[in-house]
């Protein structure tokens, strides 16, 4: 078996409303992220406490952030980071084309 067919693509979370993929360039420090996103945007980013716990993020990481209501050009919440067959899900599909250079 390849390693593609061992991981499971369960359910793949989109963006919907104002959420927007993008990918972690750096650690920043404090439990925040620098992240570049899809609408040509660096935020710097949290994860929420809620999800804290049960989230991963690391460098090069797809994530989907979701921009603050105050100040959302600059600063947003990650609320769910992808494995890499979702990212390669994500990528057929066209959804990671403004991000693909930091790929």
């Amino acid at each position: 078996m390849a390693d593609d067919e061992e991981q499971e693509i369960k359910r793949v979370r989109t963006p919907k409303d104002e959420e927007v993929l993008g990918i972690v360039l750096r650690k920043v420090g404090g439990g925040k992220y620098q992240v570049y996103c899809t609408d040509g945007r660096e935020r710097i980013c949290r994860i929420p406490g809620s999800k804290k716990r049960g989230l991963w993020v690391k460098r090069d990481s797809v994530v989907l952030v979701d921009p603050w209501d105050i100040q959302g050009d600059e600063k947003g919440d990650i609320v769910e980071s992808f494995s890499q067959a979702q990212q390669d899900w994500l990528e057929e599909r066209d959804y990671l084309d403004e991000i693909k250079e930091f790929l």
